[in-house]
């Protein structure tokens, strides 16, 4: 199938102005989730800024999936000593789109 040269800068768009209304929503779900409670956009707290995750994950293609799979499972040694615990509450299809939403981070 082509697509016309309007098509998909038109497609890219729509999906921006689709998405851009999730990123609130999405930090509201770190929130509820207690993310926050170790991590922050911009700053350490216990775990890494989501900024310093993003920058170190930019040119990984499985990025999204290593890190929702982190964050429902846990994990350790990639940004110190102090380990990610697991978090059950967390769903796999949450922990995507808190993962996609990390990534975004600057």
């Amino acid at each position: 199938m082509k697509f016309s040269t309007t098509f998909l800068p038109a497609l890219t768009a729509l999906v921006a102005i689709a998405l851009a209304p999730a990123a609130f929503a999405n930090a509201e779900l770190a929130q509820k989730k207690n993310c926050m409670a170790c991590h922050a956009i911009d700053k350490k707290i216990v775990g890494p800024a989501y900024k310093d995750v993003a920058a170190k994950y930019a040119k990984d293609k499985d990025a999204v999936a290593k890190l929702a799979d982190k964050i429902v499972k846990g994990g350790a040694g990639v940004w110190g000593p102090v380990p990610m615990p697991a978090n059950g509450q967390v769903s796999p299809a949450e922990a995507k789109v808190l993962a996609a939403w990390v990534l975004t981070a600057k």
